[in-house]
């Protein structure tokens, strides 16, 4: 069995048997409520508090979590960090947030984190628990460490101070980090308009050899995106649908998504995301949280570790490593270990397969018939010749016995 086979078993073993969900709650999220959670989950005897997934008007803005994550989540082991932050730890590379804001005063990001504008407050909290999962620092007696602990963090506003996304703030979240130079732009809005607007937006980072990562659905729907039975929309869902988009689904500890996730709509890629732990917009607290968006933080940060072990690699090449490196599944699931340390062909990728064309037949020239004829018409005379012989050999000596009279007479 290959090494990375049993690696990935082991992950999956190990994650089975840590922090697990407890219980799951809606997945439609009401337009005044102050928090959707669709996972709480027990570190032992303390529980988390949930993450907030949009605030209601007249809602406070989150306060500091007062309980912290001792034991390692279950995320590390299923992403396998010990091994990948051999390789790298993501030092040089900035990961854009296009979300909710992040927290400067955030002890797991010190020092790491420039706001854009207004990004420095996160009133929902989101982008901080984002940030946190893309590039937290280890923290002595602490169990939550960022898959690129020493990537640096530029936060642009993509949502208003309540956590609803619009299209002109993700488009200029996209625009404006791109232009400062991040190498991976994490996007956490599942938008249902605006791809024209979004596209362009992508095709500019792109310009930049920005990676843009997006989830591939909702964590929640908010009530007046229902359709008009109830039904939750399937997408498609901007910017994740756009070419040139890494979009990414999540899994949780039982290797598969909850029953009540919103569906997800053509993701390339699975990641962590349901029980996730990470940090607030403020102090060393944590929450827990759950949904496709945590999942594309996750891949956002090993594109960080992948962009600082091969500097030399596009955007382009970035995404590739982490598609074809991943860990075969119905969806491919991320590995950043895998994703730094194989060395792809350079015509293995699945773009460059599905538009390969087999060689043309060639058919072999015609053989030189001339030979051929003159030897058969060699050995027709031979034979015509042999058979005279043969035939004059019985005629003649019956010719001369009866004196060359004809029969009868």
């Amino acid at each position: 069995m290959p090494s990375r086979l049993i690696h990935r078993l082991i992950a999956i073993v190990a994650a089975a048997s840590a922090v697990l969900p407890a219980a799951s709650g809606p997945a439609v999220a009401e337009q005044t409520a102050d928090t959707v959670d669709r996972t709480s989950v027990d570190q032992g005897t303390l529980t988390l508090p949930p993450l907030p997934v949009r605030l209601g008007d007249g809602q406070p803005c989150t306060k500091a979590s007062q309980k912290t994550a001792t034991a390692a989540p279950w995320s590390r082991s299923a992403l396998g960090l010990s091994r990948a932050h051999q390789l790298s730890e993501g030092e040089g590379v900035t990961v854009a947030l296009v979300d909710s804001g992040v927290g400067t005063s955030i002890p797991a990001l010190s020092g790491r984190v420039t706001a854009l504008g207004g990004a420095g407050t996160d009133c929902p909290g989101h982008g901080s628990f984002a940030a946190g999962l893309i590039a937290a620092a280890p923290e002595k007696g602490i169990g939550v460490l960022g898959l690129a602990p020493r990537a640096r963090i530029l936060a642009a506003s993509g949502t208003d101070d309540r956590g609803a996304p619009s299209v002109q703030r993700v488009a200029q979240g996209i625009r404006d980090t791109a232009k400062r130079g991040a190498g991976v732009i994490y996007v956490s809005a599942t938008l249902r308009t605006g791809r024209s607007e979004l596209a362009s937006a992508v095709k500019f980072a792109a310009s930049k050899d920005a990676l843009v990562i997006a989830p591939a659905a909702p964590d929640a729907v908010p009530r007046e995106e229902l359709g008009p039975d109830g039904e939750v929309p399937r997408g498609p869902y901007w910017p994740a649908a756009l070419p040139g988009v890494l979009s990414v689904v999540d899994f949780g500890p039982s290797g598969v998504r909850q029953q009540n996730a919103p569906p997800a709509y053509r993701p390339d890629l699975a990641a962590p995301g349901d029980g996730m732990v990470s940090v607030g917009p403020r102090g060393s607290g944590h929450f827990i949280g759950s949904g496709a968006s945590l999942a594309a933080a996750c891949a956002a940060g090993a594109a960080a570790l992948v962009r600082a072990h091969h500097p030399e690699m596009t955007a382009e090449q970035v995404s590739r490593q982490l598609l074809e490196a991943s860990y075969p599944a119905a969806i491919p699931r991320l590995d950043p270990y895998a994703a730094m340390s194989t060395v792809l062909p350079a015509s293995s990728s699945r773009s460059a397969l599905k538009a390969a064309k087999p060689p043309a037949a060639r058919m072999p020239a015609p053989p030189d018939t001339g030979p051929r004829t003159w030897g058969l018409a060699i050995a027709g005379v031979c034979l015509a010749v042999v058979l005279l012989v043969g035939a004059a050999g019985v005629v003649i000596p019956r010719g001369r016995a009866r004196g060359w009279l004809p029969p009868g007479r």
